[in-house]
């Protein structure tokens, strides 16, 4: 064991992760640089299209895959919400304190970071019997602007996706959430908005008892 010497760096011989000769990688930017950086139209089609074949493999019902869906954006949630408050000014860099601070965060930010454009609604539930139910609103999704869904499968929302993008946020902040996507436009013609979606974000039962012992405060 003395006579093993480490590894003073990867070969370029062997097979694997590529460096560029300049010895530098994505990681290596600076996370501001790229704050303005899109992402090409096409390459993200291809991508998403991809993924959602690869969780339509062996399901079960159209709730299985939105299950999947929502798994695959959830990561994805959680580390977008480090970045963005990574990038606010100092004085703004903080978590947010309440569900509307957080909420408005995700119709702005998020979708801003996301799509390039800030949601197009945020309303609360108005039935009173379910004060922790609140939907953000899309009336054309990006993700669902390259599927085409079978009639067979009609009912499936891969918005599911950016649910799970949601939640993930909403879980990062010390909100958990449940986070569903239901498809709400009407397929006829004429319509202005067909593939208008709602989030429906449910809080957990904490979150709410949380939230009102800081209104009482």
């Amino acid at each position: 064991m003395s006579n093993l010497q480490p590894a003073k760096g990867i070969s370029r011989d062997q097979p694997g992760l590529r460096y560029p000769t300049s010895g530098k990688t994505i990681y290596h930017r600076p996370l501001n640089r790229t704050k303005a950086a899109e992402l090409s139209g096409s390459s993200f089609a291809y991508l998403f299209s991809e993924m959602v074949g690869y969780a339509s493999k062996k399901i079960e019902s159209i709730q299985d895959l939105e299950k999947r869906l929502n798994v695959q954006g959830h990561p994805i949630g959680l580390k977008l919400l480090d970045l963005l408050l990574y990038r606010e000014p100092p004085r703004s860099q903080t978590r947010p304190l309440n569900i509307i601070t957080l909420l408005h965060f995700i119709k702005i930010n998020v979708w801003q970071h996301l799509f390039g454009r800030a949601a197009d609604g945020l309303e609360k539930s108005s039935d009173p019997s379910k004060p922790d139910e609140y939907m953000i609103i899309d009336n054309e999704p990006l993700v669902n602007r390259y599927i085409s869904v079978p009639k067979d499968m009609s009912q499936l929302n891969c918005a599911a996706y950016v649910a799970g993008i949601i939640e993930g946020v909403c879980d990062g902040s010390a909100f958990p959430a449940r986070v569903t996507a239901h498809s709400v436009g009407k397929q006829e013609e004429g319509e202005m908005w067909p593939g208008r979606t709602v989030f429906l974000v449910k809080f957990a039962p904490e979150v709410m008892e949380r939230e009102g012992y800081l209104g009482k405060s």
